[in-house]
C-alpha cells in the first residue's frame, strides 16, 4: 500500500482498525476538522485574502502594509474594513475575502442588536458578549484545544514511558523509591497549585503547558511499569542479556516495543483529558490569558449569559463531537492492537 512495506501483525491491526467503522470513520472527521482549522487564518480573518491595487497585488494575511499603500492618512496598520479605505480599494481594484470576515478577536461594532447579539447573516453563530464572532472563536479555539492536548499529550508520554520503563527495568529499591514519589506527586492538589501560581505569574499557553506537564506525565506510569516487570524476565531479554547488549538497548530495542501496544491504547484517552483539563481551566478563569480564543471561555460566557442560548449550545456540541470522536477512536485502536482478534485473523 502506497509503496510502503508493513509486517503481517501490524497489516492485521491495521485491518482491526479499519473493521471497527465507527472509530475509523471517527478518526476521519476528527482529522479532517482538524486539518480544517489549522489554516484557521484563511477561513476567519479580519484581512482579505488578495488584494488587487492599481495594478498590483497585495497579501494581507502574510504581511502588514499601512493606510498609505492604499492612499491613505496615516502610516498605521490598516483597518481594511474602514469605509473610506475600503471605497478606494474597491474604485482601484477588489479584495478577496475569506468564508468569514472576523478573526477570533475581532469586535464587530455594527451588530443590529447589544451583544450578546443571535446569529444572523453577518455573524452565522451570533457574537459573544464583546461583539467578537462566535464561528471564528470556535474555529480557532478548537485548533487551540487540540494543538494543546497534542503537545501535553506527546511530553507527558514520553516522560511518563521513561519513568515506568526506569521502574520496571530496574525493579528494588529504585522502584521502590519511585512509587513513592509518585503517590506524594499524585496527591498534590493540582487545582489550588495552579490557582496560587496564576495569582503569582501572568498566565500564557507555555506556562499553563508546563504547569500541567508536572502533574500529567504521571497517567502512563504504572502501564508501562507493569509491562516491563512482566517482559524482563523473558527468556529473549535473557539472551539479550547473554550476548552483551547493555540495558539501555535492551529496553528500547526489545522490551519497549511489547510495552507500546498498551500505551498506544491509552493516548486517545489521554489526549481527550487532556483537553477537557484545558476548557475546565479556562472555565473557571485559571487558564489561557483573556481575549485567547477558548472553548472553556465560550462555555463561561453560555453560562454568565443565559439569555443567549446559542453560546452555549455551540460550545457543548463542539466539545461533545470532538470529545466523543477521540473516544470512537481510542476504541479502535485498542480493538487493532487486540491479540485476541488477531488471533481469529489467523484462523
Amino acid at each position: 500500500m502506497l509503496g510502503i512495506n508493513i509486517s503481517e501483525l501490524n497489516y492485521r491491526r491495521l485491518q482491526n482498525f479499519k473493521n471497527n467503522k465507527r472509530g475509523y470513520r471517527s478518526f476521519k472527521i476528527f482529522i479532517f476538522l482538524f486539518l480544517f482549522t489549522l489554516f484557521a487564518e484563511f477561513l476567519a480573518n479580519d484581512k482579505p485574502l488578495l488584494i488587487k491595487y492599481k495594478d498590483s497585488f497585495y497579501f494581507p494575511t502574510f504581511q502588514n502594509y499601512t493606510e498609505k499603500t492604499f492612499d491613505g492618512d496615516f502610516e498605521t496598520y490598516t483597518d481594511y474594513k474602514d469605509r473610506y479605505i475600503k471605497t478606494n480599494i474597491e474604485k482601484n481594484g477588489w479584495m478577496l475575502w475569506p468564508l468569514i470576515a472576523y478573526s477570533h478577536d475581532t469586535i464587530n461594532y455594527l451588530i443590529p442588536t447589544p451583544a450578546p447579539s443571535p446569529p444572523d447573516k453577518e455573524n452565522w453563530l451570533g457574537t459573544d458578549d464583546q461583539g467578537r464572532d462566535v464561528l471564528a472563536r470556535l474555529i480557532y479555539g478548537f485548533r487551540l484545544s487540540v494543538l494543546f492536548g497534542l503537545t501535553l499529550t506527546l511530553f507527558s508520554s514520553i516522560i511518563g514511558v521513561a519513568a515506568g520503563a526506569i521502574q520496571g527495568f530496574f525493579g528494588g529499591l529504585l522502584d521502590l523509591i519511585f512509587q513513592r514519589i509518585i503517590e506524594i506527586w499524585s496527591g498534590l492538589p493540582v487545582l489550588y497549585i495552579l490557582i496560587i501560581l496564576s495569582s503569582i505569574v501572568e498566565p500564557n499557553i507555555f506556562w499553563l503547558l508546563g504547569i500541567m506537564l508536572l502533574f500529567s506525565w504521571m497517567s502512563l506510569v504504572g502501564v508501562v511499569r507493569a509491562e516491563f516487570l512482566r517482559t524482563r524476565n523473558f527468556e529473549y531479554v535473557h539472551a539479550a542479556r547473554a550476548l552483551g547488549l547493555n540495558n539501555l538497548t535492551i529496553m528500547s530495542r526489545h522490551i519497549l516495543p511489547n510495552a507500546m501496544v498498551a500505551t498506544l491504547t491509552f493516548l486517545p484517552f489521554i489526549l481527550n483529558g487532556s483537553i477537557t483539563i484545558l476548557t475546565s481551566l479556562d472555565f473557571l478563569g485559571f487558564g489561557l490569558p483573556p481575549g485567547s480564543p477558548s472553548l472553556g471561555e465560550l462555555l463561561a460566557q453560555g453560562k454568565a449569559n443565559l439569555n443567549a442560548p446559542w453560546l452555549g449550545v455551540t460550545v457543548f456540541v463542539t466539545l461533545g463531537v470532538m470529545l466523543s470522536l477521540l473516544i470512537f477512536v481510542g476504541e479502535a485502536i485498542r480493538d487493532a492492537f487486540d491479540p485476541k482478534k488477531y488471533l481469529e485473523g489467523k484462523i
